[in-house]
Formats: structure tokens, sequence, C-alpha cells
């Protein structure tokens, strides 16, 4: 007979104990110890079955592995597979985590519906069989050898796996599995651990790509012991306001490729639409010109893109001037409104000021400081920036405008678009040929020469 025990276990790490302790010494936060029952097998036997490695491993000689081309799976969806760095590599482990109702399922099973020649078995813990089929007949399949599994338990899925032999397995979700070998409840620290490590060595030994849809707390970070995103390969971030359409994915972590992409996707009646020209879905079109609003040059990635920056400036009607700031660093709106006061002569310390980047994405992007600073100086004149004209500089402590990276990448996205100005660091003139684009480019060294250039 099975003996169970019972352990403590680190909601934060993963760090196990015998008893309850107030702070973890492996991580060091506090009250962060729960209760586990864990039923430990007499016997050796996995509950994987018969999986046998397609691999054979053994020590080798750094100087005699050949680096060869990575082989990549296209997923058939051009943005996941920018994310992905060219696509899904075999034996991967996957894990793709959002808020509740922003469209993790859809885009999963869009994912496998779109696969080619590909046997993909989707395995839910959450909806029925009826409900994948009325959602696949919304959004459209093509893929004829996708196949539907609703099943918990990882030693069915296991046995389920022997038989089918998929090519891609997908996981929704990690936290309404449970294995056997665990005596504790779907959702636990030791079960989500346990089954996220069988479906690892699953995906190991078989060369098996696997992705899992994990759910998130209230603070935003992926639910579970914070070991399973070491254990996986690649942890992506599905993130949007479900009151709005579009949709963002975000890589976190990618041991096969770079954390910088950015996919965008825009929620439709028929499933998630990819979206490839971020630019125009980003700008607003307006038929007049409005003071507070100037737009930006950054660079995502590989992918350059033009974002819209709304800045609002206005007496402080309760003393103490609010400063507020979406989708941007509220310290560095700090850092640069102080720049303006000192450098500029703005008087901003007695006014509230309200950032906003349009489109709700979110830029770290230095080189839109620029932008920021022109659409707040726009808003406390109240004179509008005329919409043709574009910005791309980092601002430094001094005043000064400094040169970005990639500049050629950027001033050739606004010109693309049509952009007739475009406001770049004085530094950056070594990197730009002003004669191979239509719109004309402005040089700017200091705050004095943009006011200059823009208020006269």
């Amino acid at each position: 007979m099975a003996k169970a025990t019972t352990v403590f276990f680190c909601q934060n790490c993963g760090a196990q104990s015998p008893k309850w302790i107030g702070r973890c010494p492996s991580c060091g936060e506090w009250n962060t110890y729960v209760e586990e029952v864990i039923k430990k097998e007499t016997s050796r036997e996995s509950s994987m079955g018969e999986f046998k490695s397609k691999k054979k491993n053994s020590p080798t000689n750094i100087d005699k592995i050949t680096a060869g081309k990575e082989i990549r799976i296209d997923t058939g969806t051009p943005e996941l597979n920018r994310v992905l760095g060219g696509g899904m590599v075999p034996g991967s482990l996957v894990l793709i985590g959002g808020e509740p109702g922003i469209g993790k399922s859809t885009l999963m099973l869009q994912v496998a519906l779109r696969f080619e020649n590909k046997k993909v078995l989707y395995v839910t813990g959450e909806e029925s069989d009826q409900q994948i089929k009325m959602r696949a007949d919304r959004i459209g399949y093509g893929n004829p050898d996708c196949m539907i599994l609703t099943e918990t338990n990882t030693q069915n899925i296991f046995s389920f796996l022997e038989k089918l032999d998929p090519d891609i397995l997908v996981i929704d979700s990690i936290q309404a599995l449970y294995t056997d070998r665990i005596d504790s409840s779907p959702g636990s620290i030791s079960q989500i651990r346990e089954c996220a490590a069988e479906l690892q060595r699953y995906a190991k030994l078989t060369d098996t790509p696997v992705i899992l849809i994990g759910h998130i707390t209230k603070d935003g970070m992926l639910a579970g012991p914070k070991v399973l995103e070491h254990m996986v390969d690649t942890v992506l971030q599905f993130e949007g306001d479900r009151h709005y359409e579009f949709r963002i994915l975000r890589s976190m972590k990618n041991r096969y490729g770079s954390t910088s992409e950015l996919g965008i996707f825009e929620m439709t009646g028929k499933g998630l639409r990819e979206i490839h020209n971020p630019s125009e879905i980003l700008i607003s079109q307006r038929d007049e010109a409005v003071s507070g609003v100037a737009v930006a040059a950054t660079i995502e990635g590989q992918r350059p893109m033009l974002v819209e920056t709304q800045a609002l400036v206005g007496s402080a009607a309760y003393g103490t001037p609010q400063r507020s700031a979406t989708g941007f660093d509220a310290k560095r709106l700090n850092m640069l409104l102080a720049v303006l006061e000192k450098r500029a002569g703005f008087r901003l310390g007695v006014k509230d000021v309200f950032l906003n980047i349009a489109g709700g994405i979110r830029v770290d992007d230095p080189a839109i400081d620029l932008a920021i600073i022109s659409s707040v100086m726009s808003s406390n004149a109240d004179i509008p920036i005329p919409q043709q004209y574009c910005f791309t500089g980092e601002v430094g402590l001094s005043g000064e405008i400094r040169a970005v990276n990639r500049i050629e990448q950027r001033v050739a996205e606004a010109d693309k678009l049509g952009f007739e100005k475009v406001f770049v660091s004085a530094y950056a003139k070594k990197s730009l040929v002003p004669k191979k684009y239509n719109a004309e480019i402005i040089f700017v060294r200091k705050i004095e020469d943009l006011i200059m250039a823009l208020f006269g």
C-alpha cells in the first residue's frame, strides 16, 4: 500500500520543507508555504508507459559536436512563428499564460487547426467536445488530423499518446491535470510540478513539441510554482484588454530565440486575425490636428512600429500634481518632466500630466522619449503637432537628444507610411542618407532645437 506523507512547498520557488516555516530560506519570501499530501509509490514504474527515447545520449567532446541548422516546425501562424523565433522546435515545452477570457484557448485551437500535414492532439480538461467543436466551426478548420481529447488524468493521457503518437500535443490547461502519483487536488503546487515534469520527460524522449496553457494569478504571474517557468523552454504572455479587440503575444523566456519579439492579433467573431502591419492600427486617423499627440518610431524585436503618444497637461485642481502613465514607465515620465522643467524652462511642477500609449500596448524603448516630450509640450502650449511629423530619439538628463540604434529601419517605416518630417538626433547623421527617403529628416541636438523646429 502506498504511504502518504505531508510536506510543505513554497508557492514562489517550489522549495520543500517537512514543517511550516514563515520565511522561505531559498527565495526569502514570507508566508508562501502550503501543505501538500504526497503519496509515494512502492514501485518504480513510470506513469508514462513505454516511451523510448529517439536519441542515443553519450558523453561527446564539444569539438566533435556539429552545429547543424536547427529544425523548426511551421505553426501556420506567422505571428506565433515570429515570437517563437521561427517556429516550434521538436521536443520543446512551451507555456502560454494570460488572463481569463483573453483568448488563450482560441489561439491554441486555431494553431492546432492550422498545422499542415501534422497529427495534433488537443487535450482539454476545462471544456467538452461539443464546446470545442462549436469554437472550431466558428474559427474554420483545415487540418483533418486534429484530434480532441477531454481528459485530466495524465496516466490516461499517456496511454492515448502511446497509441496515437501525435506530432504536436496541446494541453488546456496544466492546472486542470492531475496524476495518481501525487495525493493532492488538481491545481496544487505539487500536482502542477509533477504533471509538468511528466510532460517534459515525454517531450524530450519523443521529440514531440508540447504546448501548455497556464492560468495566471491576480498579480499577473503564472499560477503554480516558480519552478514551472524554469522547467519549460519558452514562456509566452498573452496580453490585452477584453473590452478591446487587440491582443499582444509577448515572449518572456525563449531558449531558442529572442525574448524581444512581439505578435499582434485582433479578436474577431471568427477567431484571432493576425496584424501584419501594426503601425496602421496603432496610429489613429483624425480629420483635424489636436494638441498633445505625437507619433514615435519604435522597434520591438526585429519589427519597426509607429506608435501614438498622447499627453494631457492641466492645472493641478487638488493641490498635489498627478503623474499618470499608461503603457509607459511612470518613473521615466517623471525624469523627462524634470528635464523639461530644468533645461527648457517649462513650469510643469504645478500641473497634472497624464500620458497614454495608444492601442493598449506597452513600450519600453527609450527612442520614444522625443515623442513624449513633444506631446507634453504640445499639450502644455495647446498647439497641435502636424499629423505628418514623426519622432525618434532618446532624451538625456542634460537635455541632449541621443541617437538610437537601427535608425535606418525606423526612418524607413515612417517614410513608408507617408510621413513628411522625421525628427532624429543630430548624432545619427553618420548612419543616415537623407536622399534615400521622401520624408525630410530634421536633425535636433538639444531640446531647444526641437522647440524651435516645432513651435518657432
